[in-house]
């Protein structure tokens, strides 16, 4: 029987010449392309193999296997398992094919798949090496599994501190506050010391890796039960280190493959000024809808935990608007849905946060009323103790939107709680022209109700003031006595409610003052409009006795 020669072009890299019948024993893959009655044509057959896994290199691994009769045993090696995996299931070279299994040798598959077992085995920097095969070998690499064995030896061998013999690689303190996003590269060659050496001595190897691969790794040491503040701290720093200098699809990669696996992490391990980083960098990027949310869901669970600066955040091109209100809205749903209300620490923090929001966003002309409200009655009742910053905010507002109507403002002024306003703010409001008049009534009756309970509340709830002398009086505090000049007990409640009026007299009487002028302007409004009304009808009555023949418009009723 006369030998029939093959050319195999593999990727357009290299024509082999082989033996067709040798590797068509072995590889289905071949059988399946070389058109029977090929030996009879004047040209030697060719096949294309496109997409092969590890190129020319690969092949001839292969072909040396299959010249070999399949019983070569060092023809799989630690340093081509992989591709060779990888390279078997391309030519569907499976043990259980009629042709292979002829054979006593046993097959390219069953002998990669043996030497994967023994990877966990192997030394670091093997299996990093097979890692970044596993990257190029893709999908073959997760159809075969060889990636899922390749990345979990790396995660076994990163529960242990490095070998005595290894290197320990440098890199920037993952301990350093939230891993700036700085473009000077030279902050990534400080050398990693401390005490946590034993847990990151990995951290610069996986830097080289590719944002998909990060992504598994850093999903499996999840799973394996790793430290979740050590998973934060890599993948911070693999975005310090690679974000800067890569192009816009790289940044936007690995930028989607960390947040989805922070996203999955404990919120205390993840650094709230990194996130804001990642906020920064990733704006101009447009992120998936998806890792859009899942980035603001973390920085909503952290918001007790940012700074005024990290809300003023620029807002998009074309809105005409100074900073992103409607982001920091989707901050406080965030906050608000992860279980804040039960936790009136974090809960005041982020009320105050926002007062200074508002302070900042408030002279901004672009701001909508509807907007402005929005954000000023987003967080409930109880994060706030005191309104005075609020009003304050408010205040502003009003000045530079000086259009607004009547009804607007007091849309707005329904966000203030005047109970809880200081009296200076108070008095404040009530000589405030930019503010509503109904705003102003309600503000200092409101006032007025509040030192009105405290005053005539039941002396047995009022304590007793310190008997040092009044510093807005001078005069001294003397104990009551009776007419047989004793301090009877019927007169402490006497005593003690005088004392509550002494300690808000001064503040009772300034308030007082107000209201009653705010009265008696009204009530010389309503004299005068009443003496207009008696005047227009006498002239209306003149009128209609010199024009008979036509009637006036009546002017009041």
């Amino acid at each position: 029987m006369s030998r029939v020669v093959l050319e195999v072009d593999v990727n357009g890299e290299e024509l082999f010449v082989v033996d067709k019948d040798i590797l068509a024993r072995l590889c289905g893959r071949i059988r399946r392309l070389v058109v029977p009655g090929a030996a009879s044509a004047k040209r030697p057959p060719r096949v294309a193999l496109h997409g092969f896994p590890g190129g020319a290199e690969a092949f001839e691994l292969v072909a040396r296997f299959c010249y070999g009769g399949g019983g070569c045993s060092g023809a799989v090696t630690a340093a081509n398992a992989c591709v060779l995996r990888c390279a078997a299931e391309f030519l569907d070279m499976a043990a259980d094919a009629p042709e292979a299994a002829s054979t006593a040798a046993p097959s390219l598959v069953s002998m990669a798949e043996k030497a994967l077992e023994e990877m966990p085995h192997w030394p670091w920097h093997t299996v990093m090496d097979a890692v970044k095969q596993c990257q190029r070998l893709l999908p073959l690499a997760d159809t075969t599994g060889a990636f899922d064995t390749a990345v979990a030896a790396l995660v076994s061998h990163m529960a242990v501190p490095p070998p005595a013999g290894d290197a320990t690689p440098t890199s920037s303190s993952p301990e350093s506050s939230a891993f700036r996003f700085s473009c000077d590269t030279k902050s990534s060659s400080l050398s990693l010391r401390g005490s946590c050496i034993s847990r990151t001595w990995w951290f610069e190897d996986l830097v080289s890796l590719r944002p998909g691969t990060v992504e598994r790794v850093a999903a499996a040491l999840v799973a394996r039960g790793t430290d979740h503040r050590i998973v934060a701290r890599f993948l911070f720093y693999y975005l310090k280190c690679r974000i800067a200098g890569a192009s816009a699809e790289d940044k936007k990669a690995m930028l989607e493959a960390s947040v989805t696996v922070m996203s999955g992490l404990d919120r205390s391990a993840v650094s709230c000024k990194g996130l804001f980083g990642i906020l920064r960098i990733a704006a101009p990027l447009k992120l998936t809808d998806a890792c859009q949310q899942r980035l603001i869901a973390m920085i909503g669970r952290k918001l007790d935990h940012a700074t005024l600066d990290n809300l003023l955040v620029p807002a998009p091109a074309g809105t005409g608007s100074l900073y992103d209100v409607s982001l920091v809205l989707r901050f406080l749903e965030a906050f608000l849905r992860g279980g804040a209300p039960d936790e009136p620490a974090r809960l005041k923090k982020v009320g105050r946060l926002i007062d200074l929001y508002l302070a900042e966003v408030a002279p901004d002309p672009s701001l909508r009323p509807a907007k402005f409200l929005e954000l000023a009655t987003a967080l409930p009742a109880p994060a706030r103790d005191c309104h005075d910053a609020l009003y304050r905010a408010i205040d502003v507002y009003f000045q530079v939107h000086g259009r607004l109507t009547e009804e607007e403002k007091m849309k707005i002024c329904r966000g203030l709680s005047y109970e809880k306003l200081s009296p200076e703010c108070c008095k404040h409001l009530a000589r405030n022209g930019g503010f509503p008049t109904r705003a102003a009534v309600q503000a200092l009756a409101s006032q007025h109700t509040v030192l009105k309970s405290l005053v005539l509340r039941d002396p047995a709830e009022l304590k007793p003031v310190a008997p040092s002398p009044y510093p807005s009086t001078g005069k001294r505090r003397e104990t009551c006595y009776d007419e047989d000049g004793r301090g009877g007990a019927e007169n402490d409640g006497q005593v003690i409610l005088y004392a509550g009026r002494l300690d808000l007299t001064l503040e009772n009487q300034n308030l007082r003052s107000l209201l009653d002028g705010m009265h008696w302007r009204v009530m010389e409004l309503e004299k005068v409009c009443s003496r207009m009304k008696t005047q227009m009808t006498k002239m209306k009555a003149r009128r209609a006795g010199s024009r008979t023949a036509r009637s006036l418009p009546r002017m009041c009723s």
